[in-house]
């Protein structure tokens, strides 16, 4: 949890201005009862009225000047926890988007979302808490047992000896309720997995009428997280009653011993009503820390937890040093790659090396797991290779700056991913400057004109999150056009052709062909029939480069290739 206090390094002016107000808040309040004891020892019972009233005037202009100081105290506490809770997404969301691909499965989006919304809210509200109390707290307590003893030595014995015992009892139960807090954490990310999976998988859940088997998974979740929230509150639910009872049986207690000590004319009745002020202000005080102690388990536990997401170094960044970068003319090669994911026994990529040249296409085909995705985010340096180069324009693409060497790059990825807006917003995304020309000549070249303009709304459309209100088609050619509306060097499309029938595939390609034609194209596919025509096939099996050739030489000298266009279409079809 301290690592988190660095966000408060912008914040150190009004935390101070906080801390002051609370100090001040706290002598007004202890202040307070030595002038009631005033009031009682000098007023009422000497019956001078006007020592009354001076002394009231000073009650009353101390006790407005406590309440303005713990208003203000709020109100700044209050704006610097809410800005270290935004500072604390933010660095959250760019570390996040700065993970390389695998390091995304290091967490669930469940718990990412977890942490950067709910972690991140106990972390700010115990965080308010501390601002307002840190001081307020210790001074009270520390500052009310030294004023009770000026009052009264033998009746500053009793809460000396209560305060201890309250303490044991509140870490006894903190103690217990650590464990339980971290717990309900990582059972809320459960919860929330398991809630994601049903709203985003709904209809494959309804086509498979699991909604009932769905729906005993969330019950369970649900109780999970039910069960140790209950078991945590029950702990905790003891703190007020134990505090509550202390605080009575004090108060009963130094009532009964002040007043014999006033039936013997050992102490005056101002005394003993301040020493009643001072232990209410003492166990109020612990009912502060008791307030904080019930949320700082928990808080502690989201703060590890956002800790574990701030601590993992990306292992993909740019040089110490990036020189200037120049425009991608998009020359690519590949010597000798070798690749493998964390924790895999084998290599996804080895010994790979081909060259792809501006004006070219590259296909690249093969089974299912050989590696074609792989190679595709090798380009853009979604991960970084383990032996081997990737150059790009003749320099290795670790030395390129990312966003200088992404922005010469269109990649349509394997899994279509739009976002909730227009349909104009979306191909935007490719190029946030792009005109309405550029809009429907991407549009055009990905074959998506012809239903765009269909609709009422044209480029206006809505597109609902994750493009649910279109098919796996126009999903697919809307971020093809995403891609294209770039005008970049360098294309990738990662089986970005799969939903399209084999007509609109066709057209596609040769509207590729002609648009792009100073661009080098890689396409990753599994059909024959979309490789087919690329300057440059590359056949992967295994991870391991088969066959490099165009479509009739490899029919002739690669069996892997002939075997997947033979499963496709009968060989005369093909050859």
């Amino acid at each position: 949890m301290l690592t988190l206090f660095r966000f408060l390094r912008p914040f150190r002016a009004p935390v101070a201005g906080v801390l002051a107000l609370a100090m001040a808040q706290s002598l007004a309040n202890l202040y307070l009862p030595r002038l009631m004891a005033d009031i009682v020892d000098q007023g009422i019972v000497v019956g001078d009225t006007r020592r009354i009233f001076e002394i009231g005037a000073l009650m009353l202009v101390v006790a407005v000047l406590g309440t303005a100081c713990a208003v203000g105290a709020s109100y700044f506490g209050s704006r610097v926890a809410i800005g270290v809770g935004r500072a604390v997404r933010d660095a959250l969301f760019a570390r996040v988007a700065g993970f390389s691909v695998h390091q995304f499965d290091t967490f669930s989006t469940a718990s990412l979302v977890t942490r950067t919304t709910n972690d991140t809210t106990q972390v700010q509200q115990v965080l308010l808490m501390l601002l307002t109390m840190a001081v307020t707290a210790p001074m009270m307590a520390i500052g009310g047992v030294l004023l009770s003893l000026s009052q009264d030595a033998g009746l500053a014995r009793v809460l000396i000896a209560v305060v201890p015992v309250l303490g044991l009892v509140f870490l006894a139960i903190m103690f217990a309720a650590v464990p339980l807090y971290q717990q309900m954490q990582v059972k809320l990310d459960r919860l929330n997995l398991v809630l994601a999976e049903g709203l985003s998988g709904v209809r494959v859940i309804r086509a498979f009428d699991r909604g009932a088997h769905e729906s005993r998974r969330f019950a369970a979740a649900n109780e999970d997280v039910t069960a140790t929230a209950i078991r945590v509150n029950r702990l905790v639910a003891l703190l007020m009653p134990a505090l509550f009872l202390t605080m009575n049986l004090t108060s009963v207690t130094i009532l009964w011993l002040g007043a014999t000590r006033i039936d013997d004319g050992t102490m005056h009745v101002g005394a003993m009503m301040a020493s009643l002020q001072y232990a209410i202000q003492i166990l109020f005080a612990v009912f502060m820390v008791t307030a904080v102690s019930v949320m700082l388990p928990r808080a502690a536990a989201s703060a590890a937890r956002i800790n574990e997401v701030l601590a993992v170094v990306p292992d993909v960044t740019d040089p110490a040093a990036p020189g200037e970068m120049p425009a991608l003319t998009g020359r690519v090669e590949f010597q000798d790659v070798t690749f493998q994911y964390p924790g895999a026994e084998e290599p996804a990529l080895s010994g790979v090396s081909f060259t792809a040249l501006p004006g070219e296409v590259t296909a690249i085909i093969g089974g299912t797991g050989a590696g074609k995705s792989t190679l595709a985010g090798l380009i853009p340096r979604f991960y970084d290779v383990h032996r081997g180069r990737v150059l790009i324009d003749g320099v290795d693409v670790r030395e390129w700056r990312q966003d200088a060497l992404r922005a010469g790059i269109g990649y349509v990825p394997q899994k279509t991913v739009l976002f909730s807006g227009t349909i104009a917003s979306n191909i935007r995304f490719g190029h946030d400057t792009a005109s309405d020309d550029d809009l429907r000549r991407a549009a055009g070249m990905a074959q998506a004109a012809e239903f765009i303009d269909a609709m009422p709304e044209g480029y206006d459309a809505p597109v609902s999150q994750g493009g649910t209100n279109l098919s796996g088609g126009q999903k697919q050619r809307l971020a093809i056009a995403r891609a294209l509306v770039r005008r970049a060097a360098i294309y990738v499309f990662d089986d970005s052709f799969s939903a399209l029938d084999f007509a609109t595939d066709a057209r596609l390609r040769a509207a590729l062909r002609a648009g792009t034609t100073a661009a080098t194209v890689f396409v990753v596919s599994q059909r024959i029939g979309t490789v087919m025509g690329a300057d440059r096939i590359i056949v992967l099996d295994e991870g391991r480069v088969a066959g490099i050739g165009r479509h009739a030489e490899l029919m002739r000298t690669c069996e892997v290739y002939r075997e997947i266009a033979e499963s496709q279409a009968a060989r005369e079809d093909v050859a």
